[in-house]
């Protein structure tokens, strides 16, 4: 699906068949030439497939990669770690203590009940894998507060150091994630 998303309309522009590279080029012949080279900005998910088409069909587009897809990058890294530690604690016979945390970790801060509340902040004293996991994304947070394409790009290069720094392999797979778009135009988009 492609969106027409700016001050004046939010609208669906064209919906393809099938997500391929041959898909995502059929919009662009749809959309035409002209107004291909009008472009300034393109959002789009993380799949190197339509980042190249992008590439190559609206190169002069300052290419956001958009809040959402990041943020599922790394729920999915947290909730891995929680369950590997979930189930690396019972083989130890430690206390189940992050048996029904899987939503304190992966929800927004602002969007917990405070019964959720107080449980993720009793979990957050612990020195755990899935602990240091959501810190780093809550960290990372910040990310979308900047305005400057620059200091954006300098924050992501030393959050990217402190994640590879800390030993948690999908934490890792984020940041080398992250780094590997670097060459895009970051730019921050607030939702």
């Amino acid at each position: 699906m492609v969106y027409q998303i700016n001050k004046s309309a939010v609208r669906l522009l064209w919906v393809g068949e099938h997500r391929q590279t041959k898909t995502r080029l059929r919009f662009f012949r749809w959309f035409g030439t002209d107004r291909t080279r009008r472009l300034h900005y393109v959002c789009s998910d993380m799949w190197r497939p339509y980042l190249k088409v992008v590439a190559k069909k609206a190169g002069q587009a300052i290419h956001i990669l958009d809040r959402f897809h990041i943020m599922m990058h790394f729920n999915k890294a947290i909730d891995k770690v929680r369950a590997g530690e979930a189930r690396e604690l019972e083989r130890k016979g430690f206390d189940p203590i992050l048996k029904k945390s899987r939503w304190l970790f992966l929800k927004r801060p602002e969007k917990l009940t405070a019964k959720q509340d107080t449980s993720l902040a009793r979990l957050l004293q612990y020195n755990l894998k899935t602990v240091r996991s959501y810190l780093l994304r809550e960290d990372f947070q910040f990310f979308w507060g900047y305005r400057s394409a620059y200091w954006a790009g300098r924050f992501l290069d030393r959050w990217s150091s402190r994640a590879m720094r800390s030993r948690i392999e999908p934490i890792k797979q984020v940041a080398k994630m992250l780094r590997n778009h670097r060459e895009l135009n970051w730019l921050c988009i607030t939702t």
